[in-house]
């Protein structure tokens, strides 16, 4: 079934999202701050863009947002030319961005307020899991409201689930993130170890990738962290800020993170050598150059 869709945030992840929802012949509008880039996207796929999100959300059945911290959350969806400025009752708002559980819970308040429905639904596959339409999707919010977004989720995931209510989609992702951090660091230390240890690295990862220790970043990222490259994929300035948002919440939970709070250090430290921009694998540098 074709919805009128709105896209709003056209970055790595976003781009590639609206155009899988544009090839199955979704009806969509799209803004970007950079209009620029919103101009490219509709030159590749078609649609419209909007000068505001108010604008591109404007008669939508579904408007779906990516950006990049709370902030710009509030500031696309809220503010003055916000999306709910645009928002008729009974659409939903479909949050992409990894955000924390308390700024979903404020846009669930300011939705419902108007009628309007509200999903917080983080995603992870990074970059090429956009690309391809393999992402997983954990989302928080009314469980009629994710009946009828979930076939229109599905057209760039390969999972898409109900965590529960408004909040929970956030806090399944900072779980997602608390373990992803703590396995790249595990795969740098037992990299470095066999490295310092006369091992061939590449010999070692082919046989306990077969094995208990494998992982989608042993696959995907031990080759590469063995050859010392990290000009792509998944940014430590992005990590840093989504372990802030972990940080926050166990504060406030009273759950105990202390390899967290050790590894946010560590990806300081990558920061501070200008790393921002690298790969998270790149903590393996910290251990090769001690």
């Amino acid at each position: 079934m074709s919805h009128r869709l709105a896209f709003l945030g056209l970055g790595v992840m976003g781009y590639p999202m609206a155009g899988h929802l544009a090839r199955a012949g979704h009806r969509l509008t799209v803004y970007n701050r950079s209009v620029e880039k919103a101009a490219r996207w509709v030159g590749q796929f078609g649609g419209t863009a909007a000068d505001s999100p108010a604008e591109a959300a404007r008669d939508a059945d579904i408007v779906m947002m990516c950006v990049g911290n709370d902030n710009d959350v509030r500031a696309v969806a809220v503010h003055e030319n916000g999306a709910l400025a645009g928002m008729r009752a009974g659409s939903i708002l479909v949050d992409h961005t990894t955000a924390s559980a308390e700024v979903a819970r404020e846009l669930s308040q300011a939705a419902t307020a108007k009628g309007i429905e509200f999903l917080d639904a983080p995603v992870s596959g990074g970059q090429a899991g956009a690309e391809n339409g393999k992402l997983t999707v954990m989302v928080g919010g009314n469980a009629d409201a994710f009946a009828r977004a979930e076939p229109v989720l599905a057209t760039y995931a390969r999972a898409v689930t109900l965590m529960g209510a408004a909040g929970a989609g956030q806090l399944t992702k900072m779980v997602n993130q608390i373990c992803v951090a703590g396995v790249i660091q595990g795969l740098a230390e037992g990299l470095n170890f066999a490295q310092r240890a006369g091992l061939d690295p590449l010999r070692v990862l082919d046989v306990i990738s077969k094995g208990a220790a494998q992982s989608w970043q042993m696959e995907n990222r031990g080759k590469t962290m063995v050859a010392d490259q990290f000009d792509f994929g998944f940014a430590v300035d992005w990590m840093r800020k989504d372990l802030a948002i972990c940080l926050a919440e166990a504060r406030s939970s009273g759950a105990a993170l202390p390899v967290i709070a050790l590894l946010d250090q560590f990806y300081a430290r990558i920061q501070a050598r200008g790393g921002g921009r690298w790969d998270t694998s790149s903590l393996i540098r910290l251990l090769r150059d001690d």
